[in-house]
């Protein structure tokens, strides 16, 4: 028999009082939400769609790719957690996943119960600048692994199929020297609650999570502490890992942008995609222009994407009558690139001779056409 979700929010959250709330970054004490006031749980995930766990699984952890990441922010730290109701096709239960600047750098699971590394510097750098931080960080995610797979293993949670709690967090430096944070968890691939730190509240875009939204922002201690990690002891640690790997998130490396085509595809129009591939940073400007002017008409854009080797690839194309193929060009601006270029429709061209030939590059990214009929996913190239 099915399970009645009328307040599923006392089910999940209203067992124990207040939960505890405790968090620790660093030489810094924040108590705030990682325990078991994650909200009024909202839907049911049936047994029957567990088959779409690895699906979900790929999202959580490839989402800071799951949408354009043009002129974003120029540096970031942010990390995504993921607790799921029972085991399931040998994944964890509880999964900790760090990102700074969009790649991962650390990650904590329920199987090893331990915080890893995931690239060097920070291995070499934090052993020698703070020889505890490896045990405090596993702590920490043994704690925040607690707190969010209480809830979910209550009975009347746990029984009713499977489930999946979420929280994105982080902070960012931008260009232009400004800050940003944010705080969104999320239930079942939903979203939930966002924190709303400039009014020091809680967005609730569905009714159920209300009941919730209305006990965190009555919560203000609660949330001036939350306002304060993400504007200044995030931005701290963001600035001491980037000290930490500044020979290699602090590098430029220009991309290498290719161009190809494929005529009469429809109606007499062609297609063309410009490709933008090894560069780094992951903040790049790429657009089509007609006449020196952007151009928009008929055109589609890919998603920002990670290479295996810290780079990363774009791509965006266009649809156009072969006549006034000469009037457009693929603009790119990148701070490896000494200026912007700009590339006709016909050729070639390279911001690094890295690849050698255009024949070269399709040997490792063969072109599919037509390529703008389904639309691009995250993180995947035409």
């Amino acid at each position: 028999m099915k399970q009645s979700w009328d307040n599923p929010s006392e089910i999940l959250y209203g067992v124990r009082g207040s939960p505890s709330e405790s968090w620790v970054q660093g030489r810094f004490l924040l108590r705030w939400l990682n325990s078991g006031r994650g909200g009024g749980i909202f839907q049911r995930w049936e047994r029957g769609q567990e088959e779409d766990l690895g699906a979900m699984w790929l999202y959580c952890c490839s989402f800071p790719f799951a949408f354009p990441l043009l002129g974003a922010s120029s540096h970031s730290l942010k990390y995504f957690y993921t607790a799921i109701s029972e085991p399931s096709q040998g994944l964890p239960q509880f999964v900790t996943v760090g990102y700074l600047d969009g790649q991962v750098f650390v990650y904590y699971d329920s199987h090893t119960q331990k915080k890893q590394p995931r690239v060097s510097w920070i291995e070499k750098y934090v052993g020698k600048e703070d020889p505890q931080y490896w045990d405090r960080e596993t702590q920490i995610s043994r704690g925040n692994e607690e707190a969010f797979r209480r809830p979910l293993n209550h009975p009347s949670v746990s029984l009713s199929g499977l489930h999946t709690l979420q929280r994105m967090f982080g902070c960012e430096l931008r260009r232009d020297g400004s800050k940003g944070g944010f705080i969104q968890d999320g239930y079942n691939g939903r979203t939930f609650l966002t924190f709303d730190k400039e009014t020091l509240t809680w967005v609730a875009p569905i009714p159920k999570a209300q009941i919730t939204k209305r006990r965190w922002d009555a919560d203000t201690v609660s949330n001036q502490r939350k306002k304060a990690y993400l504007e200044e002891i995030c931005i701290e640690w963001l600035e001491r890992y980037l000290s930490y790997g500044k020979e290699t998130l602090l590098r430029t490396e220009p991309p290498v942008v290719t161009m190809s085509s494929k005529s009469e595809v429809e109606d007499g129009m062609e297609a063309h995609v410009c490709r933008l591939d090894g560069f780094y940073p992951s903040e790049i400007d790429a657009s089509w222009t007609r006449d020196g002017e952007v151009w928009v008409e008929e055109t589609f854009h890919g998603f920002l994407a990670p290479n295996t080797d810290g780079t990363y690839h774009y791509w965006l194309s266009i649809w156009i009558n072969p006549k006034e193929r000469g009037r457009y060009r693929c603009h790119v601006e990148h701070d490896g690139l000494q200026e912007p270029l700009d590339l006709a429709l016909e050729g070639e061209a390279a911001g690094r001779e890295r690849l050698g030939s255009l024949a070269a590059y399709l040997n490792f990214h063969p072109l599919v056409f037509p390529v703008f009929e389904v639309g691009a996913a995250a993180g995947t190239r035409p």
